[in-house]
């Protein structure tokens, strides 16, 4: 964190600073004053920790807000905001939290992570992170879905960076967490309206100013708004490769969830038309799950088929699928990822770009094969 920040408000986060300076805890979670837990590798853990009373940890927040140019009180009860040195800061005080101030840290990682990182954690299969590279080259259109701290936006990351160097990219977030390394990349960020309620400007407020600024691809790092008909649109409209992040359980459940935001602002769109803006326009839907045992994996790489059904519903196939086959004597999971068998509908523009990756990167293994016909023949 910079000097600037450890003299005004570090002093506050004392009881906390060994978690914060410790680089193997991701977060830390703060359940009133008498209760601190960390997040390492996945797995959260109690601490002794402790701050003096409620009065020191709502002064903790207080000066944070601060700092960073927000306000937290009884009329304004929570705070989202980001840290110098990039760490996500959320927190709600008294009388919404009941049990305390609840304060929570994300930690910003250090470095840029690359899909040589996510593959050496386990995290995607070779060919999978080879996949997706060709669909960041070809243009494709993707949907990083997940829970929370599930791993989307530094999946994200990994994806942004694959990016062409020579193609304009514009960046939209809540609070800055990106840190996509390319040549020409703008970052925009949201602004909380003033004690007055005036001054807010909003995702979707960027969004729109972003489709006049000439950009090859927009990035939402989160859509969680009205902002998700405008990142619709700006898909189908030219900016073939945009990307953003949401909050669902499955690849089927990001598209519903998509369709959901569209329709929560003032558009008078009909439902079918909007499931067929989301058909067309998305083509590749990364799932990335937090497991059981704390490692993040990527679950699905699935592939949108650009029409929906008789009956209204998207259609999908899995392209790369991680299937679990048991759990080791610590509990870990133990799986792999696979391809499922099935071909992209656009293997005919991976073969006349020449890429190098051939049909038989997407051919199942003989177990998978034999598992999926015994399930069948089981129902």
């Amino acid at each position: 964190m910079g000097e600037v920040y450890k003299d005004s408000v570090g002093v506050f986060l004392s009881p906390i600073r060994e978690y914060l300076e410790d680089d193997s805890v991701s977060e830390v979670l703060i359940n009133g004053a008498n209760e601190v837990f960390v997040e390492r590798r996945g797995i959260l853990e109690r601490t002794n920790a402790k701050f003096h009373d409620e009065q020191a940890l709502q002064a903790a927040v207080r000066n944070i807000a601060q700092f960073v140019g927000r306000r937290i009180d009884e009329e304004n009860p929570t705070l989202d905001a980001r840290l110098p040195d990039g760490s996500r800061v959320a927190a709600v005080i008294p009388p919404c939290s009941r049990k305390g101030t609840t304060l929570s840290i994300r930690k910003f990682s250090k470095g840029a992570p690359t899909f040589a990182d996510l593959i050496n954690r386990g995290s995607i299969s070779k060919d999978a992170a080879r996949f997706l590279d060709v669909c960041i080259f070809l243009g494709k259109n993707t949907i990083v879905s997940g829970g929370t701290g599930s791993g989307k936006t530094t999946l994200l990351n990994v994806l942004g960076s694959r990016i062409p160097k020579t193609q304009r990219l514009l960046i939209i977030e809540d609070s800055s967490e990106l840190k996509i390394v390319t040549d020409h990349v703008v970052f925009f960020e949201t602004k909380a309206a003033n004690a007055e309620g005036k001054g807010e400007v909003t995702i979707r407020d960027l969004v729109r100013s972003a489709l006049r600024l000439r950009p090859d691809r927009i990035i939402v790092g989160e859509v969680r708004g009205p902002e998700s008909l405008d990142l619709i649109t700006a898909m189908n409209t030219g900016h073939g490769g945009s990307m953003g992040t949401t909050h669902a359980n499955t690849p089927y459940d990001a598209l519903v969830r998509l369709e959901t935001l569209a329709m929560m602002g003032d558009t008078q769109v009909p439902v079918m038309a909007i499931r067929r803006q989301i058909s067309a326009a998305v083509h590749i839907v990364v799932q990335i799950k937090r497991m059981a045992d704390g490692t993040r994996k990527v679950t699905h790489v699935s592939e949108i088929i650009p029409e929906v059904d008789d009956q209204g519903r998207y259609q999908f196939q899995d392209i790369f699928k991680f299937v679990q086959r048991g759990r080791g004597p610590q509990g870990q999971i133990i799986g792999e990822m696979v391809a499922t068998g099935r071909l992209p509908t656009f293997m005919d523009e991976i073969e006349t770009n020449r890429l190098p990756f051939g049909r038989d990167k997407f051919a199942a293994p003989d177990w998978y094969v034999q598992m999926i016909a015994a399930n069948k023949n089981a129902a």
